[in-house]
């Protein structure tokens, strides 16, 4: 389907995985170091921050399990690592997706050119034949007058 969400697979599988080994693993960490009671130095604000660290490092890490690209009636909306923006279709120039970029990029009518990080090259086939679709998306949307 034309409008579906455009969502990376790899890089949305990879950072869930890591996200959940950062979890475990620190807090396996925060758990399992010896204290001061077993002949140890961890006390509790030690666990405390090592946990902390693993939180912080999932938290992240789901940033970029969240990235997506949602075509909507008044543009696309592009969820990015940081930013979240909408672009309208009328403003969209060209898609490009050179040989060596990671992602897919929109060319815009101010000449700025925005990243669109949920078609991915990663993806290897998916990500070409997802660029294909975004671009044959926006050609629909503009000839439409959207």
């Amino acid at each position: 389907m034309l409008d579906a969400p455009f969502v990376p697979r790899r890089g949305r599988l990879m950072a869930t995985g890591m996200a959940a080994a950062a979890l475990l693993i620190f807090g396996l960490v925060a758990l399992l170091i010896p204290g001061p009671s077993s002949g140890g130095s961890w006390e509790g604000g030690d666990r405390f921050m090592m946990l902390g660290l693993g939180v912080l490092m999932a938290a992240l890490l789901s940033r970029w399990a969240l990235i997506r690209a949602v075509p909507r009636s008044e543009g696309l909306s592009i969820r990015n690592l940081m930013i979240t923006r909408t672009i309208p279709w009328s403003e969209i120039v060209d898609v490009t997706f050179p040989e060596g970029d990671p992602w897919v990029s929109l060319e815009l009518q101010d000449t700025d050119v925005v990243a669109v990080m949920a078609v991915q090259r990663a993806d290897g086939d998916l990500g070409r034949s997802e660029a294909d679709r975004l671009g044959r998306l926006v050609d629909a949307r503009r000839a439409a007058g959207a």
